[in-house]
């Protein structure tokens, strides 16, 4: 309840949550808000300005841009958030049992999570995409296989502080099961801090599908999403800059709202970070 409290007395993570429950309302009833369908193509109101019909504009098809815009919720970040719930779940649950089972099982995990974290996130998506084929669905496959490691090892390191805690060893010594402590103990003890870390990283899979998708190796030219409208716009980007303003913007805002709110939920969770990050300015 104090973490609630403290979070609702931040001005900026309530912000944060507003903009963020708008987004994700306005694409879950893209259908209803949107003035036109976002894959229907007009040559003859190529490039049209802003009107009744045509709200945004329109595209260098003739396409609603503010349809596409919309549309464009529901992929960029419905993909993403699978990414990330995938990513965290998989992460979550190899960590936890690494960190309990401990030896040769942890020491085992921990070798596979070396070798994968060894390589570059993005050139390994770009692997994994280049084998595959270029797909959004190809791209969250790959960002699942590129992070999972990174969070299995963050929840290693949670799951061994947490088992030194006195209520741990007394659920040990009590002779309750090791699938009791592992879910009443040790996950719900770390769950907390990984939300934080999800949030602060969401952003970071945001950027990632996007620049995929307008390097072309993700989302298909036909599809409304935020970074294959980049790229197609990047080609009349001295003519019609606008274009490129729309879905950069959208990202932009996203991305913020996450950073913003991940930096909000670590502070709520940890008063004395708050005071160490004060005294170290004041120094």
């Amino acid at each position: 309840m104090n973490v609630l409290k403290r979070l609702k007395q931040d001005k900026l993570a309530m912000l944060c949550l507003a903009i963020l429950l708008l987004i994700v309302l306005l694409g879950i009833f893209s259908t209803v808000f949107a003035p036109n369908d976002p894959l229907q193509v007009d040559v003859r109101h190529k490039l049209a300005p802003p009107s009744a019909e045509y709200p945004l504009g329109t595209d260098n098809l003739g396409r609603c841009s503010l349809s596409r815009l919309l549309f464009g919720i529901r992929t960029t970040l419905g993909y993403s958030f699978v990414t990330m719930v995938a990513t965290v779940s998989i992460g979550t649950l190899v960590g936890v049992f690494g960190g309990f089972s401990g030896g040769k099982i942890d020491y085992g995990i921990m070798s596979l999570c070396d070798v994968l974290l060894s390589f570059p996130s993005e050139i390994m998506i770009l692997a994994v995409v280049g084998a595959l084929g270029p797909s959004l669905i190809h791209v969250v496959v790959a960002s699942i296989i590129s992070k999972w490691a990174w969070y299995a090892r963050m929840t290693r390191t949670m799951i061994l502080n947490y088992s030194e805690k006195n209520y741990v060893r007394f659920a040990k010594v009590s002779g309750c099961s090791g699938w009791h402590i592992m879910r009443q103990h040790l996950l719900r003890g770390a769950l907390s801090e990984i939300v934080v870390l999800a949030t602060l990283d969401m952003g970071f899979v945001i950027l990632s599908i996007s620049s995929l998708s307008f390097l072309g190796v993700g989302g298909q030219s036909s599809m409304p999403e935020w970074g294959m409208m980049l790229s197609e716009a990047k080609n009349i980007m001295l003519t019609h800059p606008a274009q490129m303003l729309l879905p950069g913007i959208a990202i932009l805002t996203v991305v913020a709202v996450f950073n913003y709110l991940g930096d909000s939920l670590r502070d709520a969770m940890d008063p004395k970070y708050v005071y160490k990050r004060k005294k170290g300015r004041r120094k």
